[in-house]
């Protein structure tokens, strides 16, 4: 189902959007509907990670609540991170 977006500019910004538009090859409908559609994908994928990520901390909370967590001191993440780095560096 498609729908209509209708929103207000003044004449002479349509006009050179219509000639920026047609310099590229496309009618000022089709430059306003790709960006919409490229802002609706951008939201698409910060969706998608906004779920990702709250599983992640839900997965957490569930080995924390499990007693199946790891705690280590400062020290100790930086060097086991240190190490981590160090396979993709060799």
């Amino acid at each position: 189902m498609e729908t209509r977006i209708q929103f207000r500019i003044d004449e002479q910004t349509k006009h050179l959007a219509q000639q920026q538009a047609e310099s590229e090859g496309r009618t000022l409908s089709d430059a306003c509907r790709q960006l919409a559609e490229q802002l609706a994908s951008e939201r698409r994928k910060q969706l998608s990670q906004d779920s990702w990520l709250t599983e992640q901390v839900n997965q957490a909370f569930q080995k924390l609540e499990s007693g199946q967590s790891e705690f280590m001191d400062n020290e100790q993440a930086k060097s086991r991170m240190e190490k981590f780095k160090a396979q993709f560096r060799e």
